[in-house]
Protein backbone atom coordinates (compact mmCIF):
# COMPACT_ATOMS: atom_id res chain seq x y z
CA UNK A 1 0.00 0.00 0.00
CA UNK A 2 3.06 2.65 0.84
CA UNK A 3 4.57 1.59 -2.63
CA UNK A 4 0.78 2.74 -4.24
CA UNK A 5 0.75 6.27 -2.67
CA UNK A 6 4.53 6.62 -3.17
CA UNK A 7 3.78 5.61 -6.83
CA UNK A 8 0.92 8.00 -7.02
CA UNK A 9 2.08 10.74 -5.05
CA UNK A 10 5.04 10.90 -8.40
CA UNK A 11 2.53 10.67 -10.80
CA UNK A 12 0.76 13.98 -9.22
CA UNK A 13 3.52 15.42 -8.81
CA UNK A 14 5.12 14.92 -12.64
CA UNK A 15 1.54 16.09 -14.04
CA UNK A 16 1.47 18.57 -11.66
CA UNK A 17 5.28 20.08 -13.51
CA UNK A 18 3.67 19.38 -16.41
CA UNK A 19 0.18 20.99 -16.36
CA UNK A 20 2.33 24.44 -15.17
CA UNK A 21 1.08 27.06 -17.72
CA UNK A 22 2.75 30.69 -18.99
CA UNK A 23 1.51 33.46 -20.52
CA UNK A 24 2.68 35.49 -22.88
CA UNK A 25 1.92 39.53 -23.26
CA UNK A 26 2.46 40.71 -26.71
CA UNK A 27 3.02 44.23 -27.50
CA UNK A 28 2.71 43.61 -31.51
CA UNK A 29 0.91 40.11 -32.68
CA UNK A 30 1.07 38.83 -35.99
CA UNK A 31 -1.29 36.74 -37.39
CA UNK A 32 -0.37 34.82 -40.23
CA UNK A 33 -2.96 33.26 -41.69
CA UNK A 34 -4.84 36.95 -42.49
CA UNK A 35 -1.49 39.22 -42.16
CA UNK A 36 -2.82 41.39 -40.10
CA UNK A 37 -1.04 42.82 -36.64
CA UNK A 38 -2.94 42.84 -33.33
CA UNK A 39 -1.80 44.79 -30.37
CA UNK A 40 -2.13 44.26 -26.78
CA UNK A 41 -2.75 40.18 -27.38
CA UNK A 42 -2.35 37.73 -24.37
CA UNK A 43 -1.21 34.03 -25.43
CA UNK A 44 -1.90 31.20 -22.91
CA UNK A 45 0.64 28.25 -23.53
CA UNK A 46 0.17 24.47 -21.48
CA UNK A 47 2.35 21.34 -22.02
CA UNK A 48 3.91 22.90 -25.07
CA UNK A 49 0.39 24.26 -26.83
CA UNK A 50 -1.47 27.43 -27.76
CA UNK A 51 -4.69 27.19 -25.35
CA UNK A 52 -5.69 30.60 -26.11
CA UNK A 53 -5.18 34.40 -27.54
CA UNK A 54 -7.07 36.98 -26.30
CA UNK A 55 -7.11 40.73 -25.51
CA UNK A 56 -7.61 40.19 -22.03
CA UNK A 57 -5.12 38.83 -19.08
CA UNK A 58 -5.82 35.09 -17.58
CA UNK A 59 -4.65 33.50 -14.95
CA UNK A 60 -0.65 31.45 -15.60
CA UNK A 61 1.88 30.11 -13.57
CA UNK A 62 4.30 32.14 -15.50
CA UNK A 63 4.09 35.55 -17.20
CA UNK A 64 6.76 36.96 -20.10
CA UNK A 65 6.76 39.94 -20.90
CA UNK A 66 6.92 40.96 -24.22
CA UNK A 67 4.92 44.21 -24.57
CA UNK A 68 7.51 46.17 -26.25
CA UNK A 69 8.12 43.39 -29.08
CA UNK A 70 6.61 42.11 -32.07
CA UNK A 71 5.61 38.56 -31.68
CA UNK A 72 4.88 35.99 -34.40
CA UNK A 73 5.18 32.15 -34.91
CA UNK A 74 8.36 30.10 -35.38
CA UNK A 75 9.81 30.62 -38.91
CA UNK A 76 10.64 27.57 -41.00
CA UNK A 77 13.61 26.90 -43.24
CA UNK A 78 12.07 23.96 -45.95
CA UNK A 79 15.42 23.46 -47.45
CA UNK A 80 18.89 22.79 -45.01
CA UNK A 81 21.82 20.59 -44.52
CA UNK A 82 22.75 20.65 -40.87
CA UNK A 83 25.43 18.19 -42.25
CA UNK A 84 27.42 20.58 -44.41
CA UNK A 85 29.48 23.82 -43.47
CA UNK A 86 29.38 25.47 -46.72
CA UNK A 87 31.22 24.53 -49.92
CA UNK A 88 32.00 27.03 -52.54
CA UNK A 89 33.99 24.81 -54.56
CA UNK A 90 34.19 21.45 -54.88
CA UNK A 91 37.31 21.10 -52.85
CA UNK A 92 35.62 22.19 -50.10
CA UNK A 93 32.68 20.02 -50.12
CA UNK A 94 35.66 16.97 -50.67
CA UNK A 95 37.44 17.56 -47.45
CA UNK A 96 34.14 17.65 -45.54
CA UNK A 97 33.44 14.47 -47.01
CA UNK A 98 36.95 12.67 -47.10
CA UNK A 99 38.32 14.11 -43.94
CA UNK A 100 35.80 14.45 -41.48
CA UNK A 101 33.81 11.31 -39.87
CA UNK A 102 30.85 11.07 -40.23
CA UNK A 103 30.57 11.20 -35.88
CA UNK A 104 33.24 14.14 -36.26
CA UNK A 105 30.28 15.85 -39.06
CA UNK A 106 27.83 15.07 -36.52
CA UNK A 107 28.66 16.74 -33.60
CA UNK A 108 29.43 20.07 -35.87
CA UNK A 109 25.77 19.53 -36.84
CA UNK A 110 24.55 19.68 -33.60
CA UNK A 111 25.59 23.16 -32.60
CA UNK A 112 24.19 23.85 -36.41
CA UNK A 113 20.82 22.84 -35.19
CA UNK A 114 21.68 24.84 -32.20
CA UNK A 115 22.08 27.88 -34.53
CA UNK A 116 19.28 27.29 -36.43
CA UNK A 117 16.81 27.58 -33.60
CA UNK A 118 18.96 30.68 -32.26
CA UNK A 119 17.78 32.17 -35.57
CA UNK A 120 14.45 31.74 -34.89
CA UNK A 121 13.86 28.77 -37.28
CA UNK A 122 11.80 26.42 -34.80
CA UNK A 123 11.29 23.97 -37.97
CA UNK A 124 13.56 22.53 -40.80
CA UNK A 125 13.09 20.41 -43.43
CA UNK A 126 16.91 19.15 -43.68
CA UNK A 127 17.53 17.51 -47.26
CA UNK A 128 20.41 15.66 -47.52
CA UNK A 129 23.41 14.34 -45.70
CA UNK A 130 25.73 14.01 -48.45
CA UNK A 131 27.45 11.42 -47.17
CA UNK A 132 26.85 11.15 -43.29
CA UNK A 133 24.56 8.11 -44.11
CA UNK A 134 21.42 8.88 -41.84
CA UNK A 135 22.67 11.00 -39.65
CA UNK A 136 19.86 13.06 -39.99
CA UNK A 137 18.16 10.77 -38.08
CA UNK A 138 19.74 10.63 -35.19
CA UNK A 139 19.86 14.59 -35.03
CA UNK A 140 15.77 14.42 -35.26
CA UNK A 141 16.05 11.76 -32.70
CA UNK A 142 18.14 13.90 -30.17
CA UNK A 143 15.99 16.97 -30.46
CA UNK A 144 13.16 15.14 -30.09
CA UNK A 145 14.39 13.12 -27.40
CA UNK A 146 16.09 16.47 -25.42
CA UNK A 147 19.13 15.10 -26.25
CA UNK A 148 20.37 18.46 -28.17
CA UNK A 149 19.23 21.53 -28.67
CA UNK A 150 17.56 22.29 -32.24
CA UNK A 151 14.28 22.92 -34.36
CA UNK A 152 11.57 20.17 -35.61
CA UNK A 153 13.22 18.38 -38.25
CA UNK A 154 11.40 16.79 -41.17
CA UNK A 155 14.06 14.73 -43.07
CA UNK A 156 15.09 13.29 -46.40
CA UNK A 157 18.92 10.99 -45.36
CA UNK A 158 20.70 10.62 -48.11
CA UNK A 159 18.94 11.96 -51.36
CA UNK A 160 19.34 10.08 -55.24
CA UNK A 161 21.22 10.36 -58.12
CA UNK A 162 22.40 8.07 -60.88
CA UNK A 163 25.34 6.37 -61.10
CA UNK A 164 28.34 8.83 -62.08
CA UNK A 165 26.72 12.12 -61.53
CA UNK A 166 27.46 13.07 -57.84
CA UNK A 167 30.47 13.73 -56.05
CA UNK A 168 32.78 12.42 -54.91
CA UNK A 169 34.00 12.64 -58.91
CA UNK A 170 36.09 9.35 -59.25
CA UNK A 171 38.23 10.76 -62.22
CA UNK A 172 39.63 13.48 -59.32
CA UNK A 173 41.37 11.00 -57.71
CA UNK A 174 43.44 7.91 -57.99
CA UNK A 175 41.30 4.74 -59.67
CA UNK A 176 42.61 2.69 -57.68
CA UNK A 177 40.71 3.88 -54.58
CA UNK A 178 37.13 3.34 -53.57
CA UNK A 179 35.41 7.47 -52.50
CA UNK A 180 32.24 7.64 -50.10
CA UNK A 181 29.27 9.04 -52.46
CA UNK A 182 27.16 12.66 -51.38
CA UNK A 183 24.31 10.11 -52.17
CA UNK A 184 22.66 6.98 -52.86
CA UNK A 185 23.43 6.30 -56.58
CA UNK A 186 21.17 3.78 -58.89
CA UNK A 187 20.83 2.57 -62.14
CA UNK A 188 17.53 0.97 -63.13
CA UNK A 189 13.97 1.23 -62.06
CA UNK A 190 14.60 -1.66 -59.61
CA UNK A 191 17.54 -0.21 -58.12
CA UNK A 192 15.51 3.13 -57.85
CA UNK A 193 12.70 1.89 -55.83
CA UNK A 194 14.91 -0.27 -53.58
CA UNK A 195 16.69 3.07 -52.66
CA UNK A 196 13.44 4.62 -51.69
CA UNK A 197 12.42 2.21 -49.55
CA UNK A 198 15.75 2.27 -47.86
CA UNK A 199 15.20 5.41 -46.99
CA UNK A 200 12.20 5.29 -45.52
CA UNK A 201 13.16 1.92 -43.88
CA UNK A 202 15.76 4.04 -42.37
CA UNK A 203 13.44 7.33 -41.46
CA UNK A 204 13.19 9.85 -43.99
CA UNK A 205 10.62 11.61 -44.26
CA UNK A 206 11.21 12.91 -47.90
CA UNK A 207 12.64 11.53 -50.75
CA UNK A 208 15.12 14.15 -52.45
CA UNK A 209 16.06 13.75 -56.18
CA UNK A 210 18.74 15.39 -58.06
CA UNK A 211 16.71 15.60 -61.10
CA UNK A 212 19.57 17.39 -63.81
CA UNK A 213 23.07 18.03 -64.09
CA UNK A 214 25.64 19.92 -66.64
CA UNK A 215 23.78 23.13 -66.96
CA UNK A 216 24.13 25.36 -69.66
CA UNK A 217 23.14 29.17 -70.65
CA UNK A 218 21.86 29.25 -74.68
CA UNK A 219 22.33 32.19 -76.84
CA UNK A 220 18.67 33.60 -76.12
CA UNK A 221 19.57 33.55 -72.48
CA UNK A 222 17.81 30.35 -71.56
CA UNK A 223 19.16 27.86 -69.73
CA UNK A 224 19.20 23.72 -70.47
CA UNK A 225 20.55 20.75 -68.66
CA UNK A 226 21.17 16.85 -68.90
CA UNK A 227 18.12 15.01 -67.06
CA UNK A 228 20.35 12.89 -64.50
CA UNK A 229 17.00 10.09 -64.87
CA UNK A 230 15.48 7.97 -67.36
CA UNK A 231 11.98 8.32 -67.38
CA UNK A 232 11.59 4.59 -66.21
CA UNK A 233 13.66 5.22 -63.19
CA UNK A 234 12.43 8.37 -61.83
CA UNK A 235 8.77 7.46 -62.32
CA UNK A 236 9.83 4.46 -60.32
CA UNK A 237 10.92 6.79 -58.00
CA UNK A 238 7.73 8.72 -57.39
CA UNK A 239 5.35 6.08 -57.87
CA UNK A 240 7.59 4.27 -54.84
CA UNK A 241 7.52 7.22 -52.57
CA UNK A 242 3.74 8.41 -53.43
CA UNK A 243 2.70 4.29 -52.80
CA UNK A 244 4.76 4.81 -48.89
CA UNK A 245 2.79 8.04 -47.80
CA UNK A 246 6.04 10.14 -48.54
CA UNK A 247 6.84 13.08 -50.19
CA UNK A 248 9.36 14.06 -53.19
CA UNK A 249 11.65 17.03 -53.43
CA UNK A 250 13.55 17.59 -56.59
CA UNK A 251 16.59 19.52 -57.02
CA UNK A 252 16.21 20.84 -60.42
CA UNK A 253 17.75 24.22 -62.47
CA UNK A 254 16.26 24.22 -65.63
CA UNK A 255 13.01 22.71 -67.57
CA UNK A 256 14.72 19.39 -68.34
CA UNK A 257 15.21 18.42 -64.68
CA UNK A 258 12.04 20.55 -63.76
CA UNK A 259 8.89 19.13 -65.80
CA UNK A 260 10.48 15.38 -65.46
CA UNK A 261 10.36 15.54 -61.28
CA UNK A 262 6.70 17.34 -61.72
CA UNK A 263 5.72 14.84 -64.20
CA UNK A 264 7.31 12.01 -61.86
CA UNK A 265 5.17 13.31 -58.97
CA UNK A 266 7.53 15.61 -57.00
CA UNK A 267 5.79 18.60 -54.89
CA UNK A 268 8.73 20.78 -54.44
CA UNK A 269 11.22 22.14 -56.74
CA UNK A 270 14.72 23.06 -55.07
CA UNK A 271 16.61 26.18 -56.53
CA UNK A 272 14.95 26.34 -59.95
CA UNK A 273 17.32 28.77 -60.67
CA UNK A 274 16.77 28.67 -64.71
CA UNK A 275 13.12 27.87 -65.04
CA UNK A 276 10.82 28.67 -67.97
CA UNK A 277 7.36 30.11 -68.44
CA UNK A 278 6.11 26.50 -69.45
CA UNK A 279 7.54 25.28 -66.10
CA UNK A 280 5.89 28.07 -64.15
CA UNK A 281 2.44 27.50 -65.88
CA UNK A 282 2.80 24.15 -64.84
CA UNK A 283 3.97 24.29 -60.91
CA UNK A 284 1.42 27.50 -60.54
CA UNK A 285 -1.64 24.73 -62.32
CA UNK A 286 -0.48 22.05 -60.07
CA UNK A 287 0.41 24.34 -57.13
CA UNK A 288 3.64 22.84 -56.84
CA UNK A 289 6.19 25.10 -54.24
CA UNK A 290 8.97 26.30 -55.51
CA UNK A 291 11.99 26.68 -52.96
CA UNK A 292 14.65 29.26 -54.61
CA UNK A 293 17.09 29.23 -52.48
CA UNK A 294 18.70 32.91 -53.50
CA UNK A 295 21.56 34.06 -51.39
CA UNK A 296 23.33 30.83 -51.25
CA UNK A 297 23.77 31.52 -55.01
CA UNK A 298 25.34 35.01 -54.37
CA UNK A 299 27.68 33.11 -52.10
CA UNK A 300 28.86 30.89 -53.96
CA UNK A 301 28.98 32.46 -57.67
CA UNK A 302 31.92 33.88 -57.46
CA UNK A 303 34.51 31.42 -56.17
CA UNK A 304 33.13 29.00 -58.36
CA UNK A 305 33.34 31.58 -61.55
CA UNK A 306 37.34 32.08 -60.42
CA UNK A 307 37.23 28.27 -60.52
CA UNK A 308 35.93 28.04 -63.92
CA UNK A 309 32.16 27.73 -63.65
CA UNK A 310 30.33 30.57 -64.96
CA UNK A 311 26.89 29.13 -64.28
CA UNK A 312 25.88 30.47 -60.69
CA UNK A 313 26.90 33.96 -62.26
CA UNK A 314 24.10 33.62 -64.77
CA UNK A 315 21.78 32.31 -62.46
CA UNK A 316 22.59 35.50 -60.51
CA UNK A 317 22.54 37.66 -63.81
CA UNK A 318 18.78 36.75 -64.17
CA UNK A 319 17.47 34.99 -60.99
CA UNK A 320 15.21 38.31 -60.04
CA UNK A 321 13.73 38.65 -63.73
CA UNK A 322 12.62 34.42 -62.75
CA UNK A 323 11.25 35.82 -59.10
CA UNK A 324 9.35 38.81 -60.60
CA UNK A 325 7.71 36.67 -63.40
CA UNK A 326 7.04 32.99 -61.07
CA UNK A 327 5.52 35.25 -58.61
CA UNK A 328 3.01 36.96 -61.37
CA UNK A 329 2.59 33.90 -62.53
CA UNK A 330 1.00 32.53 -59.32
CA UNK A 331 4.05 30.06 -58.55
CA UNK A 332 3.83 28.59 -54.34
CA UNK A 333 6.53 30.09 -52.95
CA UNK A 334 7.86 28.69 -49.87
CA UNK A 335 11.29 29.57 -48.24
CA UNK A 336 14.36 27.69 -47.87
CA UNK A 337 18.29 28.71 -47.58
CA UNK A 338 20.30 25.52 -48.56
CA UNK A 339 21.83 26.72 -45.66
CA UNK A 340 25.03 24.83 -44.76
CA UNK A 341 25.79 25.29 -48.70
CA UNK A 342 26.85 28.21 -47.16
CA UNK A 343 28.54 28.79 -43.68
CA UNK A 344 26.28 28.42 -40.88
CA UNK A 345 27.07 31.64 -39.01
CA UNK A 346 25.62 33.78 -41.71
CA UNK A 347 22.25 34.58 -41.61
CA UNK A 348 19.23 32.24 -42.26
CA UNK A 349 16.78 35.03 -42.87
CA UNK A 350 18.82 36.33 -45.64
CA UNK A 351 16.46 35.24 -48.40
CA UNK A 352 13.69 37.86 -46.75
CA UNK A 353 15.84 40.82 -47.97
CA UNK A 354 15.66 38.86 -52.04
CA UNK A 355 11.59 38.82 -51.81
CA UNK A 356 10.91 41.94 -50.39
CA UNK A 357 12.96 43.65 -52.66
CA UNK A 358 11.45 41.75 -55.86
CA UNK A 359 8.05 42.35 -54.90
CA UNK A 360 6.71 40.84 -51.95
CA UNK A 361 5.62 42.78 -49.18
CA UNK A 362 7.47 41.89 -45.84
CA UNK A 363 3.60 40.06 -44.67
CA UNK A 364 3.82 37.63 -47.64
CA UNK A 365 7.31 37.11 -46.97
CA UNK A 366 7.05 36.26 -43.70
CA UNK A 367 4.02 34.09 -44.97
CA UNK A 368 6.52 32.44 -47.07
CA UNK A 369 8.26 30.97 -44.30
CA UNK A 370 4.97 30.42 -41.84
CA UNK A 371 1.43 29.39 -43.03
CA UNK A 372 3.16 28.12 -46.69
CA UNK A 373 6.19 26.69 -45.36
CA UNK A 374 3.69 23.97 -42.82
CA UNK A 375 1.46 23.64 -45.93
CA UNK A 376 4.47 22.02 -47.91
CA UNK A 377 5.35 20.09 -44.18
CA UNK A 378 2.14 18.89 -44.26
CA UNK A 379 1.73 20.39 -40.58
CA UNK A 380 -1.41 23.40 -41.21
CA UNK A 381 -2.63 24.70 -38.16
CA UNK A 382 0.35 22.92 -35.78
CA UNK A 383 3.25 25.27 -37.16
CA UNK A 384 3.77 28.81 -38.77
CA UNK A 385 0.50 30.11 -36.72
CA UNK A 386 -0.56 31.22 -33.39
CA UNK A 387 -3.80 29.53 -32.63
CA UNK A 388 -5.69 27.26 -30.39
CA UNK A 389 -4.04 24.13 -30.77
CA UNK A 390 -0.82 25.01 -32.69
CA UNK A 391 2.75 23.91 -31.11
CA UNK A 392 3.88 27.05 -29.01
CA UNK A 393 6.54 27.99 -31.19
CA UNK A 394 6.99 31.69 -30.99
CA UNK A 395 9.77 34.12 -31.43
CA UNK A 396 10.05 38.12 -31.29
CA UNK A 397 11.74 41.58 -32.30
CA UNK A 398 12.45 44.43 -30.45
CA UNK A 399 12.16 46.11 -33.69
CA UNK A 400 9.25 45.68 -36.41
CA UNK A 401 10.03 43.83 -39.19
CA UNK A 402 7.47 44.97 -41.52
CA UNK A 403 9.17 47.89 -41.33
CA UNK A 404 12.68 46.82 -42.08
CA UNK A 405 12.42 43.28 -43.03
CA UNK A 406 15.93 42.42 -42.55
CA UNK A 407 15.04 42.29 -38.42
CA UNK A 408 14.06 39.25 -39.25
CA UNK A 409 17.74 38.48 -38.71
CA UNK A 410 17.64 39.82 -35.73
CA UNK A 411 15.73 37.60 -32.84
CA UNK A 412 15.43 38.57 -29.36
CA UNK A 413 13.40 35.55 -28.26
CA UNK A 414 12.60 32.06 -29.48
CA UNK A 415 10.35 29.53 -27.87
CA UNK A 416 9.92 26.09 -29.11
CA UNK A 417 6.89 24.07 -28.35
CA UNK A 418 6.49 25.97 -24.73
CA UNK A 419 10.45 26.13 -24.06
CA UNK A 420 12.30 29.11 -24.18
CA UNK A 421 15.35 28.95 -26.19
CA UNK A 422 16.41 32.86 -25.82
CA UNK A 423 15.61 35.67 -24.18
CA UNK A 424 17.52 39.34 -25.00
Amino acid sequence: MKKILVGLFIFLTINTIAQKSSLIKCGKLLDTKTGKVLENQYILIKNGVVISISSSTVTADTIIDLSNYFVMPGMIDAHTHLLLQGDITSEDYDVQVLKESIPYRTLRASKSAAQSIQNGFTTIRDLGTEGAGFADVDLKKAINRGVITGPRMQVATLAMNTTGHYPLKAADYSWELKFPKGVIEITGADEARRAVRQQIEQGADWIKIYADRAYNRLEDGSFRSVPNFTTEEINAIGDETIKSRKKLAAHAMTRDGILAAINAGAISIEHGSGMDEECMKIMAEKGIFWCPTLFVNEYVAEGRAKMGSMINLYFQQSIEATFKKAIKMGVKLTYGTDIGGYDWSLPQAKDFTYFVKWGLTPVQAIQTATTTAAELLGMQGKIGVITAGSFADIIAFKKDPLKDISELQNVNFVMKEGKVYKHN
